[in-house]
């Protein structure tokens, strides 16, 4: 029975396909166990003890549960080319199902059988599992790889570009969602409606959300994501001063079997600015009919995202409407636009109303409004981030 583990450790270090596996810390802790569960106690159990460190400090407790998410997480060549359409190679195939029984086998490892087969005879803090067939489920999985993504994407809705160009999660994403936003019902709806239209395969346009400050414009698309995500939607948001890299973003994306929103927040542009020509490029015609998974969304407190200069207006006639039609042209290669107008003082005080009673505020309705009010004027803005730092700023002298 001393052998057992750590053939086991042999067969996990001469897995293939799920090879980049072993560089997981809670699986490299494992197999060092494995691998040493004949050298006797005294080294067996410190390595014993940082495998279930780190299983503990991974967020689980379940051996079976955290294999099964590595699995599935795997971004991998038998995976990719499910993606890509193309039934895998036999010989990749045969790989995988070999690293599959591997893995179920380690997802199937109770503490008592290691500890024992380790010889350890003294109280050690346990881990559960359960017997599961990872090859038969990963098979499941994999038919859904649209709905559910893999390797990055499988568990994060949102991303961003590192200052090299690499796509990587969002540490704390924004969990707003579309019930937290009061009013703008119609723009609501127009956002959801392309973005649904993203995930069933139809036509979606690019879309340019304008309006002023605070009226909930990167908030809705967020809420949106956060609400389809589960479907296979994810976001990815790039800074203006990254448009350059879009092209090669969009060769990755491709490739991948998700649906994306290329989010770019608080666009505008100076006359000449190199990063409104490289928009400007990508906009040409549809980004969704040369990308069948990609959408650009973006918002502007402007409507142009151009910031136009009373000397653009200078010249002769025709000179001045070829400069006025290179402003315009930017914001007309979006398929659809949505306004977010400023909330008028009924709808501004409805957004408080139903913000203080979410929040459990026992304020009198008079005095709630008159204090909104003023704190509107404070600001020479009613909007619906007006609204919420108003209700934040009571709950905080509560």
């Amino acid at each position: 029975m001393g052998k057992k583990l750590p053939k086991l450790a042999l067969h996990l270090r001469a897995m293939t396909v799920f090879r980049p596996l072993l560089d997981d810390p809670v699986l490299r802790a494992l197999t060092r166990c494995l691998e040493n569960a004949g050298s006797g106690a005294e080294r067996f159990v410190p390595l014993y003890g940082e495998f279930l460190s780190r299983l503990y400090k991974a967020g689980y407790v379940s051996l079976s549960e955290y294999t099964r998410d590595l699995v599935f997480d795997s971004d991998n060549p038998y995976i990719r080319a499910m993606c890509s359409g193309r039934t895998p190679d036999k010989l990749l195939l045969d790989g995988a199902m070999l690293d599959l029984e591997t893995l179920s086998a380690v997802a199937a490892l109770d503490a008592d059988r290691l500890l024992s087969e380790a010889n350890v005879n003294m109280q050690m803090a346990k881990y559960e599992v359960r017997k599961i067939n990872l090859t038969n489920e990963y098979a499941e999985r994999a038919k859904k790889v649209s709905q559910y993504g893999y390797g990055i994407f499988a568990r994060c809705p949102m991303f961003c570009l590192s200052p090299e160009g690499k796509i990587t999660p969002v540490r704390s994403p924004d969990t707003i969602r579309l019930s937290d936003l009061v009013d703008y019902e119609r723009e609501k709806e127009l956002i959801l409606g392309n973005t649904r239209a993203l995930l069933e395969g139809k036509p979606a346009a690019n879309m340019l959300l304008t309006g002023d400050a605070g009226t909930g414009k990167s908030s809705t698309v967020k809420a949106v994501v956060n609400e389809l995500w589960q479907e296979g939607l994810r976001i990815l948001e790039v800074r203006k001063e990254q448009l350059h890299l879009l092209p090669g973003v969009l060769d990755e994306l491709n490739r991948n079997p998700l649906k994306f929103i290329i989010f770019i927040d608080d666009l505008s542009f100076q006359k000449d600015d190199d990063d409104f020509s490289a928009l400007k490029a990508m906009l040409e015609g549809s980004v969704s009919a040369k990308s069948r998974n990609v959408v650009i969304y973006a918002t502007s407190n402007r409507r142009h995202l151009v910031k136009e200069k009373f000397s653009d207006r200078e010249g002769d006639e025709i000179h001045r409407r070829d400069a006025m039609q290179e402003i315009v042209s930017l914001s007309e290669r979006f398929g659809l636009r949505v306004t977010f107008s400023r909330p008028d003082k009924a709808t501004y005080l409805n957004i408080v109303r139903r913000l203080a009673a979410e929040s459990g505020l026992k304020l009198p309705e008079e005095e709630l409004c008159a204090g909104a009010e003023r704190f509107a004027l404070s600001r020479s803005s009613r909007s619906a981030r007006a609204a919420r730092q108003y209700i934040d700023g009571l709950l905080a002298r509560e």
